[in-house]
Parts: structure tokens; sequence; C-alpha cells
């Protein structure tokens, strides 16, 4: 199967036009012969956490009507957003959606950067689903910096490691560049990263969303200024 990574720049805490921006990124790799696409950190509002915090009309459940356009696409899509629980806060959540737009599964991020604690709850279990013949694994951004859960996706039987994250300028570029082959040379796992490209809260997301084979090769990669998507040939 074919598998799509994107990056976007993200209209600061505007769901509707975010939604909009992805549905265009989803058609284009369902064009591109795409049967998935990936979509970064917080792609429905941006790395706003203030204003997530603030406002619970940011958050972004599974059957939230304002998904319609996404499921509508004709592709599988990952994409993470602020989600509302059970509680008081809200999870940063990636929801797995099929060409048809059904719920495949979801993932709740289970390792909180800094600043995420406190206005996220984190999650307690791995996000796995299964699409096209192949086992895919879920991990967000700073879930990707711990060895145990790669670990758990290989005794798992997992083909695909999907990252949906936010990496910046600077020594995000440079961690960019090593955590996601390392990952793929660890497990044995096809990966695949999306990532925010431009500002995005406190950030600039360094783009270069791309897609590894098992050994750490580089099969596709995204520049570092463009919204855009790549594709590879998984499994």
């Amino acid at each position: 199967m074919k598998i799509a990574a994107a990056q976007l720049t993200c209209d600061p805490a505007d769901v509707p036009a975010n939604l909009r921006r992805l549905t265009v990124l989803a058609q284009q790799a369902r064009d591109q012969g795409a049967d998935l696409v990936v979509f970064p950190e917080l792609a429905l509002t941006g790395y706003e956490l203030q204003a997530i915090a603030a406002d619970p009309g940011l958050w972004t459940g599974a059957d939230d009507p304002r998904l319609d356009g996404l499921r509508s696409a004709g592709i599988a899509v990952v994409v993470n957003c602020a989600a509302p629980t059970e509680g008081p806060l809200p999870a940063l959540e990636t929801l797995v959606l099929g060409a048809d737009g059904a719920l495949l599964t979801s993932y709740r991020k289970q390792h909180l950067f800094e600043h995420e604690q406190g206005v996220f709850v984190a999650g307690d279990q791995d996000g796995r689903f299964e699409l096209g013949g192949l086992r895919f694994a879920l991990a967000t951004c700073f879930d990707n910096h711990f060895a145990d859960l790669i670990d758990r996706e290989a005794a798992d039987g997992c083909d695909v490691h999907l990252a949906s994250s936010l990496y910046g300028t600077g020594a995000g570029r440079q961690e960019r560049a090593t955590v996601y082959p390392g990952i793929a040379k660890q497990a044995g796992l096809h990966v695949v990263l999306a990532n925010q490209v431009g500002p995005s809260g406190p950030w600039t997301g360094c783009g270069g969303a791309a897609i590894w084979a098992p050994d750490g090769a580089l099969l596709a990669e995204a520049d570092d200024s463009t919204a855009m998507v790549v594709t590879a040939e998984i499994g």
C-alpha cells in the first residue's frame, strides 16, 4: 500500500480553517494513489495550548460533525487533535478514520511534554490498528523518545510506526533527523513522520515530513517550507 506523510502551517485556534486545509491535503494524497495519510500533532488548532485550555469549543471528538469533510475525502486519515475526555481536561488524541469515514481506532498521547502537563490528560494505552494487511502503531511527538514504547510495537508484530509530531527549527531539526530513522532500525519498522511547518504557538515547525524504510533508509521527504504531502510504497 502507499502511505502519505503531510505537513502544513496551521491557522491558530481555527478548527474549520485547518480542517479545510487537511481535506485538501488528504485529497492530494488520494490523487497520488495513497491509501492513508498522516497529519501532524495538533493539526486542527496548531500548538495553541492557552487557547485549547480556555476554549472547549476547540476540542474535537471522533463524532464531531466538523470532521465530515475530512471523512468524505476518500482516503484513510490519521489526525491528531485536542479531544474531550471523561474529565475536565482534553487529551492529545489521534483519531484514525477509514476511507469510508468510520473510526478505526483512537490513541491518547502517553508522554506529555513539559507545558502540556496540566493542559492535557495522558493516555495509558498503546495505539494499534490494521489496514491493507499491515499492522500500524501510533505515537505522538514526545512519545517517540521512549524506547519501551517502540519495543512494544516490535513485540506486538507491528509493521509501520506512524508519528504525528511537531519538531521546530534549531535543535528540533536535528532530533527529527536522528530519532525517526533510529526507530526504524531499532524496531525494524517502516516509519512515517508528519510534522508542522512554519509558526505554531511558541514553535516554528521545521517541516521535513518523511517516510523511512525498516533499515533507516529515507524513502520520501518534504521540504522545510511548503504545505505538502510525500508518499511511499510500504509492504
